[in-house]
């Protein structure tokens, strides 16, 4: 890992400069990273009740204010609008241009939703000796659309999104246990072993990430998704909103194994 991105707040930096565009998947390898959803203020209200409706694929670090642009619980001093290497622009469920800023995009009624992601615990499964097999190959994790339903929230309805990483069984027990102390980016898997049980029927296919290969012995691991709410917005259709750019996410302030609890006493004000 280099100085240039062992942190956060250095990761931010590079992506405001321009000099990040492309996912963040093993940098700042100790700290939080989040999904992003940023709704019109007359959409935030189900957008929040989706959350807490799907906690699995979305679970809540930090909503804004209205217009506001630093994400003060999580990461004092940062701007939604540049810190992110790459977002993603919907109008009416249609991705009609991938930024590296939204400067010009902003406006006073935007609300920010920021949401766990699985990137952030791949460095505790490493440091217990796992294989993390999309950063053994220098590319992003792959992510499936599943068939299995969210649970819905006034317009907001559609599938599931999953991460997959290879495992063997004794490993995927393992990564469970590991991944369960952390709620607040997907925590355990939802389901290891036959993809068709999701609806997946091509795992060299990804629906966003790049496809990695299963060895022998192996089996398909799968995590819920924060890239879920992109799902989300492409089946029903809102006017407007923003996201990141699948794993190009925003890096926290917040260390990944900080406790949870602690986080939701910071968030209380959700």
């Amino acid at each position: 890992m280099t100085p240039q991105t062992s942190s956060g707040v250095d990761v931010r930096a590079q992506a405001r400069a321009g000099a990040l565009t492309g996912a963040t998947c093993g940098l700042a390898p100790d700290y939080l990273q989040a999904n992003v959803m940023i709704v019109p203020k007359n959409l935030a209200l189900d957008f929040l009740r989706f959350c807490q409706r799907n906690p699995k694929p979305c679970p809540l670090l930090e909503v804004t204010d209205p217009g506001a642009w630093e994400p003060r619980q999580i990461a004092p001093g940062a701007d939604i609008r540049t810190d992110v290497p790459r977002y993603r622009v919907y109008e009416h469920g249609v991705l009609v241009e991938e930024p590296t800023d939204i400067v010009r995009r902003w406006r006073d009624d935007l609300v920010t939703f920021l949401l766990g992601c699985s990137l952030s615990f791949e460095a505790a499964m490493q440091r217990a000796g796992l294989p993390v097999r999309h950063l053994e190959a220098g590319g992003n994790v792959p992510m499936y659309r599943t068939s299995l339903p969210c649970t819905p929230s006034g317009v907001f309805r559609g599938p599931l999104v999953v991460t997959m990483r290879p495992l063997t069984p004794a490993q995927a027990i393992e990564a469970a246990v590991i991944t369960s102390r952390f709620p607040h980016a997907h925590g355990t898997p939802i389901h290891l072993g036959d993809p068709q049980a999701l609806g997946i029927s091509d795992l060299s296919r990804p629906d966003f990430g790049n496809a990695v290969r299963l060895r022998v012995g192996e089996i398909p691991v799968f995590w819920a998704c924060g890239v879920t709410p992109q799902a989300v917005l492409m089946e029903t259709k809102p006017e407007f909103a923003i996201t990141h750019s699948p794993g190009c996410m925003f890096v926290t302030d917040r260390l990944a194994e900080e406790p949870w609890g602690q986080l939701n006493r910071v968030n209380a004000v959700l």
